[in-house]
C-alpha cells in the first residue's frame, strides 16, 4: 500500500510511485478480524513488490504473497492455475475440490480481510 508523504526535493525520485505520487510504501499484516498486528513502512514509491518482498524476508517475517511469487523460506506463495478469487466460490457446488483449491480459498478469505483493514487505515 502507497502512503502519501512530503520529502526534501532532492529524495522525490525515489519516493515518486509509477503512477508519479510520492509515497512511501507500507506492509502490514492483519489478524482475521482486520487488526494489524504487523506495519513495517518506509520503502520508497518507486521500490517494486519484489523487491519489498525480498526486505521484509531478511526480517524474519512470514509472509502470505500473491500469486507470480516463488516459493522461498518465509513464506509459501499460492499454487498457479487454480481459483483464486472469492467470489468463485460463491453458489451451490462450488466447493473447493482438492487441497489446492482449498488453500487458494483460505488465501482469498486472507487477502479480503487485508484489503478491507487498508480500505478503512486510508478512509475509503
Amino acid at each position: 500500500m502507497y502512503i502519501k508523504v512530503n520529502v526534501p526535493a532532492a529524495y522525490q525520485p525515489t519516493f515518486r510511485t509509477r503512477k508519479g505520487k510520492i509515497a512511501t510504501n507500507v506492509l502490514g499484516l492483519c489478524d482475521m478480524k482486520g487488526d494489524f498486528i504487523y506495519v513495517l513502512a518506509g520503502w520508497e514509491g518507486s521500490m517494486t513488490d519484489s523487491q519489498i518482498l525480498q526486505d521484509a524476508l531478511v526480517r524474519e517475517n512470514g509472509l502470505q504473497m500473491s500469486n507470480g511469487y516463488p516459493n522461498a523460506e518465509g513464506f509459501l506463495a499460492p499454487y498457479r492455475s487454480q481459483r483464486y478469487h472469492l467470489q468463485e466460490w460463491h453458489g451451490v457446488g462450488n466447493a473447493p475440490l482438492n487441497a489446492k483449491e482449498y488453500l487458494y480459498m483460505k488465501y482469498s478469505l486472507a487477502r479480503n480481510v487485508i484489503e478491507c483493514a487498508f480500505g478503512v487505515l486510508k478512509g475509503r
